[in-house]
């Protein structure tokens, strides 16, 4: 198949606004070895059985490219979308809308859960796909045919993994759950991206008190900032033990964070005097509101956990689905923790439907540990 590219952002509003009733296949190709944000390489679109190569700076100057990604009434079809939503939210400041996530989709028609696109293709359509270009260098120009037919490989299949995915949640009544679920982890993805939260990534600091958790978000906020500054990996500024132990002994001056073990002198001198400013600030702050990082299962939590395991594997079962789509272990230990269902959204939406059969066992459970 020749790949055809669309050169202008007027060819590309054109070409978008011709179609406005179908959805779009989407996927991107980037670079990110050295850098805390993803350079985009290269935007693939698709429209019906039309496919599309487009530039970077092409897609960024088309206003309609821009109004389609955030619109929540234009469909896209992505797979495995989370680098995707994060290169569009970086590179062009926006959150894509709209967006159904057809991995999800797989996992809920029966694929099994975290399906690889290129083996999801061969299964349904017994053709197989040439993965050879995927570690290339997508900056590059002119792009080799390889990684041209790579690139058009990866739309391709959409729209018809969207129709065996259709026709199976409509057997199953789960459409509707889809889209919920494919909304709702854009939401969570977007969050996550909240320097202000990411302190909670850091499951080491468990064992920090309330103070020390304090100055490690303020740590991790910094750093956070500095990253996205400098254009860093966040590991390359400091990595997150030296984080940890930092916050666990709360130096109160430059030569006492010196002496911290690992810390490189580097560090020190470059951000030493910021640090200290931070610490200071963080270690008296009122920490009273403070989410703290959840510690790891204690016996009687596991047991707990593998009980509602259970019932949840019975749900999962009864509807033909991955337990690890309905119950992700976060969600589930977020129940465990708090011993409420709703901690883990099994209260409402598609995942009340589905264990809606077990929900009065899994209540009951929760009542005799409680």
């Amino acid at each position: 198949m020749n790949a055809t590219w669309i050169t202008s952002a007027a060819e590309l509003d054109a070409w978008l606004g011709a179609n406005s009733d179908q959805p779009i296949a989407l996927d991107t190709e980037f670079e990110r070895v050295s850098t805390f944000y993803p350079i985009p390489g290269l935007v693939q679109l698709g429209l019906g059985e039309e496919f599309r190569l487009v530039d970077p700076s092409v897609a960024e100057a088309s206003a309609v490219f821009r109004s389609a990604l955030a619109s929540p009434e234009r469909v896209k079809l992505l797979y495995a979308m989370s680098e995707d939503l994060e290169l569009f939210r970086h590179w062009l400041s926006l959150e894509p809308a709209g967006v159904i996530d057809l991995q999800i989709g797989a996992a809920m028609a029966g694929a099994g859960f975290s399906m690889g696109y290129a083996r999801l293709v061969e299964q349904l359509f017994g053709e197989t796909l040439d993965k050879s270009a995927t570690r290339s260098d997508w900056l590059a120009r002119p792009l080799s045919a390889a990684q041209e037919q790579y690139a058009t490989d990866d739309i391709r299949f959409l729209r018809p993994i969207h129709e065996w995915v259709w026709n199976a949640l409509g057997d199953k009544g789960l459409i509707e759950a889809l889209v919920e679920e494919s909304a709702r982890f854009a939401e969570d993805l977007a969050s996550q991206d909240d320097p202000e939260n990411h302190y909670r990534k850091l499951r080491g600091g468990w064992t920090l008190t309330p103070q020390q958790q304090g100055v490690l978000k303020a740590l991790v906020h910094w750093r956070e900032l500095e990253a996205r500054e400098r254009d860093r990996p966040r590991n390359r500024v400091l990595a997150d033990a030296l984080l940890i132990s930092i916050a666990e002994k709360l130096p109160g001056s430059v030569r006492e964070l010196s002496r911290i073990s690992g810390l490189p002198a580097v560090v020190v001198r470059r951000y030493g005097d910021q640090l200290i400013e931070r610490i200071g600030e963080a270690a008296t702050a009122d920490n009273s509101t403070l989410v703290l990082i959840s510690p790891p299962l204690t016996r009687q939590d596991q047991m707990l956990y593998k009980q509602l395991k259970r019932l949840m594997v019975e749900a999962a079962e009864d509807r033909d689905l991955p337990v690890e789509l309905l119950a992700p272990r976060k969600r589930l230990e977020a129940v465990v923790l708090t011993r409420d269902l709703s901690a883990g959204l099994f209260t409402d939406g598609w995942r009340k439907q589905v264990v809606a059969p077990v929900h009065s066992k899994l209540e009951e459970v929760l009542s005799n540990d409680r």
